[in-house]
């Protein structure tokens, strides 16, 4: 029996395929680039039940033509943003378990979200679509959702084209950029939100949300936004605790998602939570892993159940019992070739246990360092509580430089 994936995140296949085994069924992964998952094929036990199919995964007819070749296809697992409406059709087109391809693409679209949740009381501000090349677009802007603004892809992921505008002369810098640029979807703007970023990581089956944990989450100063470091799971006080448990759930349930992982990025305003955007499946990054390490289980388990049409069995899991967990993103201070890392040996030596985790690979082109593109690995470490592994990461991962070449393309 099989089950298949289109594409997945760049770590956690390991853990996917030892839960597609211990529920009897091999892996079928469907990419067009497996140099993306190098790492975590290295690291792959030998005989592992994973086939690696190599297609052209933005073309739907040439997966669903591979998805006919597949014996005994029980399931499709579709884990990412970008693939998250091709899978959805392609599950409903095979008759397999999966979403309703139209609350999908719900969820692909930030600016719908946004409207349908002020709609329901669930955010302060509306969204207002931007045509950057409008001569009228900064004016639509500011009488839209006034300044400071949120400028981003409707369907955008790895925080690309996302501009923070605090003023009318950075609002116009910002539009000449954007007008430069290819969206996924289209260009939209919404009010700024004031206070800092984490993720509410959920699980949902018929409708019922269980919070997992809290993620914190550190970007970067303005004007980029980029992801720089995140821990799991974050200590709360209980009246805290509960107001986002509640609220993550009403916002779930109102934008249509009923099943499955989602990764809910929120700001703690000082008026509550406020939705900043939802991912409709684990968290990026080494989400996963904390999840597995908090938990003490192979979350991808659960992952496979949705795959699988059947309830999943994290949802009566006990509450977090294991270590707390932190990564750090390691970006490079100029584009170029990257040629390796410096400070790799030592890591050993910092307390937290601290790993590496290589998104990238010498010989590879860095060329965009405002978004998660540039990054070139993860350095996790682990602690008793988040807050203490987030200083052990943010040590150990000082001492880890990327090493360029060079600056410029020969």
């Amino acid at each position: 029996m099989t089950i298949a994936a289109l594409e997945a995140l760049t770590f956690g296949l390991g853990r996917l395929v030892e839960a597609a085994t211990d529920a009897g069924h091999r892996l079928a992964l469907l990419t067009r680039d497996r140099h993306v998952y190098h790492h975590e094929l290295a690291h792959l036990p030998p005989g592992a039940a994973l086939d690696i199919v190599d297609v052209d995964t933005g073309d739907e007819e040439a997966c669903a033509k591979v998805l006919t070749t597949l014996p005994d296809l029980r399931g499709l697992i579709n884990s990412t943003d970008t693939w998250s409406v091709p899978g959805a059709d392609l599950a409903a087109r095979f008759g397999l378990p999966g979403p309703d391809p139209a609350s999908v693409r719900l969820l692909r679209d930030k600016h719908r979200v946004r409207d349908l949740l002020h709609d329901h009381g669930l955010s302060r501000g509306r969204a207002a679509a931007v045509t950057a090349t409008d001569p009228d677009a900064a004016a639509e802007v500011i009488r839209g959702t006034g300044l400071p603004a949120v400028l981003k892809d409707s369907a955008g992921t790895s925080s690309r084209n996302v501009w923070v505008v605090r003023d009318e002369h950075q609002l116009r810098a910002a539009l000449a950029e954007a007008g430069q640029q290819a969206f996924k979807g289209g260009l939209f703007a919404e009010p700024f939100l004031a206070g800092p970023v984490y993720s509410a990581e959920t699980l949902s089956w018929a409708g019922r949300t269980r919070l997992l944990g809290v993620l914190s989450r550190q970007l970067s100063p303005e004007p980029a936004v980029r992801e720089e470091a995140a821990a799991f799971p974050v200590a709360l006080p209980s009246s805290p605790h509960i107001l986002i448990h509640d609220w993550v759930g009403r916002v779930l349930a109102t934008a249509g998602h009923d099943s499955g992982f989602a990764h809910v990025e929120f700001v703690l305003t000082t008026e509550g939570p406020e939705l900043v955007e939802i991912n409709r499946r684990i968290g990026g990054a080494l989400v996963g892993e904390a999840l597995c390490r908090a938990l003490d289980t192979n979350v991808y388990e659960a992952m496979v159940d949705v795959a699988l049409g059947r309830r999943p069995a994290l949802l009566d899991a006990p509450a977090p019992a294991g270590p707390a967990t932190a990564f750090v993103l390691r970006y490079p201070d100029r584009p170029g070739t990257l040629t390796g890392w410096s400070g790799l040996d030592t890591l050993a030596t910092f307390p937290g246990a601290p790993e590496w985790y290589p998104t990238a690979a010498p010989g590879d082109r860095v060329e965009h360092l405002a978004d998660q593109r540039g990054c070139t690995g993860i350095v996790l470490a682990e602690a008793a509580t988040a807050e203490l592994a987030l200083h052990r990461a943010l040590s150990a991962a000082g001492s880890v430089r990327p090493l360029i070449a060079d600056g410029h393309r020969p």
